[in-house]
């Protein structure tokens, strides 16, 4: 095989040390010279690591994504102007039964030096620091949602069936029922009624039926409480992500305010989606790569003439959600209904779930078209769409005569 990088490096990651094996190709031969040290991942260490390999003229490095330790062996490199590219491990195995330290990372640097390792992508450090805000602003709304159904089953273990009234039990209302039914004090039926507000007003007898006949225990009360105090503890913790973020942010907020002209794209989905593919595309080279590093594309399985399963695959662990959601949004928007008749067309053949899987691939090949060109969104095929009645008649009946003209000519009869 062609030789691509003369001399390059395979490095395999530990938590407390890092393997590394330089690979020289001499110009005139086309077998290597290894060399092989090993470091800790110590700052000091990794300087020296970088020292290593800009003594031997080797720019050119390849590990493999272990957990988050590559982090800290890819930010040293990169300051030294070290070009780095990190692997996803399934392109990088080693053969079972023939592995250990020293021959992972020479197994790394053989494959890496013919050019059969595929590089992760990974954005710069603005948009890799803002992705850890964003996502672990993900992990606290899961946990929020978590707190408040385990809020809702504690009153249901209860025998209070106050969510079968109310629409929302963390709404004004219900909160002050809630949070009296918990106090110390005794039950005052008139008191609870007196706590309605708005329209809940008009449901008092409903509320007093599901709340009578409740039980709660000393320490049932108690954890309702822990749970309540945890529920507002981490909605402050998402305040503060969200106040972070928008200082962030600020040097986005033209990308931010282009993804937002896309129907169902709000700031939050915005940024999310920011956050995670960044604002350059020529990292992915086109669109089909960025829905296929999404897991938006439908695999390729097929042998013996056999198509195995087709299924997505499991990459995009927060990009895929958020463009789901959007999608959700996208296709209940009756103010632009452009993606809501395509994944009508699409449900009816193929189901709603790949529909909606259709419509988010779609959503992100525009948002790739916008960040390389600029341009707000706007479909080459809206005009079909939004097109006045008066024009779709005169595009129909031009349509009827294209086929009746071309029926013609292979000798048919239109009546």
């Amino acid at each position: 095989m062609k030789v691509v990088f003369q001399t390059c490096c395979g490095v395999d990651v530990h938590k407390t040390f890092v393997v590394a094996t330089i690979i020289t190709t001499p110009a005139d031969g086309l077998q290597p010279h290894y060399q092989k040290k090993r470091f800790s991942t110590f700052n000091s260490e990794l300087n020296r690591f970088a020292d290593w390999l800009l003594e031997h003229n080797c720019l050119d490095v390849c590990m493999e994504s272990t957990g988050k330790y590559w982090v800290s062996v890819f930010n040293i490199l990169e300051k030294r102007g070290v070009r780095v590219v990190v692997a996803n491990p399934k392109w990088v195995k080693a053969v079972k039964g023939n592995k250990d330290d020293t021959k992972d990372s020479r197994w790394i640097g053989d494959l890496f030096r013919i050019g059969l390792v595929k590089s992760s992508f990974i954005p710069n450090l603005d948009i890799r620091i803002l992705r850890e805000f964003t996502r672990y602003r993900y992990k606290l709304t899961s946990m929020k949602s978590s707190e408040k159904n385990r809020f809702q089953n504690a009153f249901t273990v209860c025998n209070v069936a106050l969510d079968s009234v109310v629409s929302d039990m963390f709404g004004k209302s219900a909160t002050a029922i809630t949070d009296y039914l918990t106090s110390d004090g005794s039950f005052d039926p008139d008191h609870c009624v007196s706590l309605l507000q708005g329209s809940l007003k008009k449901k008092a007898e409903k509320v007093l039926e599901s709340i009578e006949g409740f039980s709660f225990a000393d320490e049932q009360k108690a954890r309702i409480k822990i749970i309540r105090e945890h529920y507002d503890f981490v909605e402050n913790l998402i305040a503060k992500v969200d106040t972070c973020v928008d200082e962030m942010v600020a040097k986005y907020d033209g990308a931010i305010n282009l993804l937002c002209t896309i129907p169902g794209i709000d700031r939050n989905s915005a940024i999310t989606i920011i956050s995670e593919i960044g604002t350059d595309m020529s990292q992915f080279g086109s669109s089909k790569r960025l829905c296929c590093w999404a897991g938006l594309t439908p695999g390729d399985n097929e042998s013996a003439g056999k198509k195995k399963s087709v299924r997505i695959s499991r990459a995009g662990v927060y990009l895929k959600p958020a463009l789901v959601q959007v999608a959700h949004a996208t296709v209940k928007d009756k103010t632009n209904p452009y993606y809501a008749l395509k994944y009508e067309r699409i449900a009816k053949r193929r189901g709603k779930k790949r529909a909606i899987i259709a419509i988010a691939r779609m959503i992100l090949t525009a948002i790739y078209s916008m960040f390389c060109t600029g341009e707000v969104w706007n479909p080459v095929d809206l005009f079909k769409i939004d097109m006045p009645e008066h024009l779709k008649e005169q595009q129909l009946s031009k349509a009827i005569k294209q086929a009746t003209r071309f029926l013609e000519k292979q000798g048919l009869t239109v009546a």
